[in-house]
């Protein structure tokens, strides 16, 4: 027969391989936008005169900066969970109510964490939101600035704009 302890133990478990599962799909999406930007700013300097092109790069990153953030916002509700939830209940169970999964709450009170956060908000705005703004002001001033195409750059500029305001909301800043 499984005990509860048992069971909060097994469910850790299961949790924290998806949060690994999780930061690795997170943190190689950073790779993959990145190569996306090399990608198609080579080819739209390969092609030369082509500004137009730079218009692939607002959803594309878009796209991948949003990802990110789904998987950054899952993988700090899982820490919330374990320090919220799991441990409280462990804690109740272990003889002499000894503090279980530490780590879970000790990393956050280093005193750089706060300056870390920012940086780290600063590179996911640079990368997701900034060097698609980027591209489209290249577009803007290079052209060719026909009405169906500035109607697709306004749009992809209001889906960056949407994009930075849910990157800082989700920033996590305050803890």
């Amino acid at each position: 027969m499984i005990d509860t302890g048992q069971l909060l133990l097994a469910e850790y478990e299961q949790i924290k391989q998806e949060q690994r599962a999780r930061i690795g799909f997170r943190d190689n999406l950073l790779y993959a936008t990145l190569g996306v930007m090399a990608a198609v700013i080579g080819s739209t300097l390969a092609r030369g005169g082509h500004a137009e092109m730079l218009l692939l790069l607002p959803p594309l990153s878009v796209l991948l900066g949003w990802t990110y953030l789904v998987n950054d916002e899952k993988i700090s509700a899982i820490g919330r969970y374990v320090r919220d939830e799991l441990a409280p209940r462990l804690k109740e169970l272990a003889p002499g109510n000894p503090e279980v999964f530490g780590w879970e709450s000790a990393h956050r009170s280093d005193h750089r964490r706060h300056s870390r956060k920012r940086i780290q908000l600063a590179v996911d705005l640079l990368a997701f939101c900034v060097a698609p703004l980027a591209a489209l002001v290249v577009y803007w001033v290079l052209g060719p600035l026909h009405w169906p195409l500035l109607l697709v750059s306004a749009a992809e500029l209001a889906a960056v704009i949407a994009l930075a305001h849910q990157v800082v909301r989700y920033a996590d800043l305050g803890h």
